[in-house]
């Protein structure tokens, strides 16, 4: 190496943020930049005099990033807490010649002053933000209540502050809403939203999945039962869902999902104002405000006779179409930064994203939503090893087996039917079959649904019909 680029690298070393070290192959250091002593707490001398097994004995090194390298002959990356108690990030490489460990190059960057320079940052923005608020002309009161309403929604984008704005308008009223989206885009939270802005706010919010109830007890769930209505009913009886929503609001997700008969009685109560239960001979009076979901077509249900078109009209009193996060990707920022609050309290640390993190947030077109998102997110926090979050391996695990689903699924399938075998069986052989591969390569129940291009809630129910569970 010439002298010019000795004196390169050198400068480079001593001027970068990053804090290096050199450490022989036995674990003795043998060089490092100079802003490590006030880092770890120990001068240069006293860290070129030592290696790295004393550093982390001596508590110095907590753990030593170095020792991690030797052991596995691998590159490493850990967060550590120095001698002086601050937070420091820490990378180490190898570096073989013939095939033996001669060098190992770390380097550390400390975390501790760039979170103090976040903390401060967010402080700036809260006052110029609260400057801004008060040299501007106060909002009138829908603006201001809506504005404190989307704080908990985190929702920005023009388009979602327009359905707020027609939510808040409609909530005083007891007009049915219908709320159509694909699945987690917030349908469930717009409708909560709704519940608070209305006159029912002081009732009950009753949430019923509509997809999750089992068939032959969707009734007296639904409708609730007098005692002995059936083998093994409570011996009191049971308030159905509908009267345990009296004075609040009913919200039924998925009602694509409910059964025909259930369409029926549902449409009764809603004409009457009153219900029957199971077992019982006298009606009941009930009063709620009913909102629906689905993330189905509806008028394409209704054409295919899975749907009844006067319980369609009944619904679409006031219909709400809430986009995907692809079409709103404004929202995304506050969507993120609400949810990594929630992840940090939850488990008792505080991680950042990494600088790489947004560009797959703000670049995904999140099939799945803001539940998508969100579970992304939980799982990226969760394979973390430091507090600093990247892209988690399980992403590009989960593209390669897609991809590899995609390119099997291509070709035909050939399964004979089998001797005394007839057609009904044989097409739920096929269905439990698809289901259990997809469920081998898929990592949810959402991604499933996507795949075959079936509503989620239909995934469910045929896993539990077949007892099948995804493979994680």
């Amino acid at each position: 190496m010439s002298e010019i680029d000795r004196r390169v690298l050198q400068t480079i070393v001593e001027t970068a943020n990053d804090h290096f070290f050199i450490v022989s192959g036995d674990g003795q250091i043998m060089d490092i930049s100079p802003g490590a002593e006030a880092v770890y707490g120990v001068s240069r001398e006293e860290l070129l005099s030592s290696s790295v097994q004393q550093l982390q004995a001596a508590g110095i090194l907590k753990p030593s990033i170095t020792m991690e390298v030797i052991r596995t002959r691998q590159p490493a990356q850990l967060m550590q807490i120095t001698g002086t108690g601050r937070r420091v990030i820490a990378e180490a490489y190898p570096v073989f010649v013939n095939g033996k460990l001669e060098r190992i190059v770390s380097r550390s960057r400390d975390l501790t002053d760039l979170q103090l320079l976040q903390d401060e940052y967010a402080l700036l923005q809260k006052r110029f933000s609260e400057h801004l608020k008060r040299s501007q002309a106060a909002p009138d009161a829908e603006e201001q209540a809506l504005d404190e309403a989307l704080d908990n929604l985190q929702v920005r984008s023009h388009v979602m502050r327009e359905i707020a704005l027609l939510l808040k308008r409609v909530a005083p009223s007891d007009a049915n809403v219908l709320m159509l989206g694909e699945s987690g885009v917030g349908k469930t939270a717009f409708a909560k939203q709704l519940h608070r802005w209305s006159e029912r706010h002081h009732g009950p919010f009753i949430e019923v999945n509509c997809a999750a109830i089992p068939e032959n007890l969707f009734e007296s769930e639904m409708f609730g039962y007098q005692p002995g209505a059936f083998s093994g009913a409570a011996r009191q009886g049971k308030a159905g869902l509908l009267e345990q929503a009296e004075g609040g609001t009913l919200f039924l997700d998925e009602i694509g999902e409910l059964p025909l008969l259930m369409q029926t009685k549902l449409l009764k109560v809603i004409q009457d104002g009153s219900l029957t239960r199971l077992g019982d001979t006298r009606s009941r009076r009930v009063d709620f405000r009913l909102v629906v979901a689905t993330n189905q077509d509806l008028g394409k249900q209704v054409e295919a006779g899975r749907f009844r078109l006067d319980l369609y009209y009944r619904l679409n009193v006031i219909p709400v179409t809430l986009p995907p996060l692809r079409d709103r990707r404004e929202d995304i920022p506050d969507l993120v930064e609400a949810c990594l609050q929630r992840l940090n309290q939850r488990y008792g640390r505080q991680k950042i994203l990494g600088n790489h993190v947004w560009s797959t947030l703000m670049g995904s077109d999140w099939p799945g939503n803001v539940r998508e998102l969100e579970n992304w997110l939980e799982r990226a926090w969760l394979s973390s090893p430091t507090d600093q979050i990247e892209v988690p391996a399980t992403q590009a695990y989960t593209e390669q087996h897609t991809h590899r689903l995609a390119n099997v699924s291509a070709s035909p399938i050939a399964a004979p039917l089998a001797s005394g075998e007839s057609l009904k069986e044989y097409l739920e052989r096929l269905e439990r079959d698809a289901l259990r591969t997809l469920c081998h390569t898929l990592p949810s129940t959402y991604a499933i649904a996507k795949r075959l291009g079936i509503s989620q809630s239909s995934v469910v129910r045929r896993l539990q019909r077949y007892g099948i569970n995804i493979s994680r």
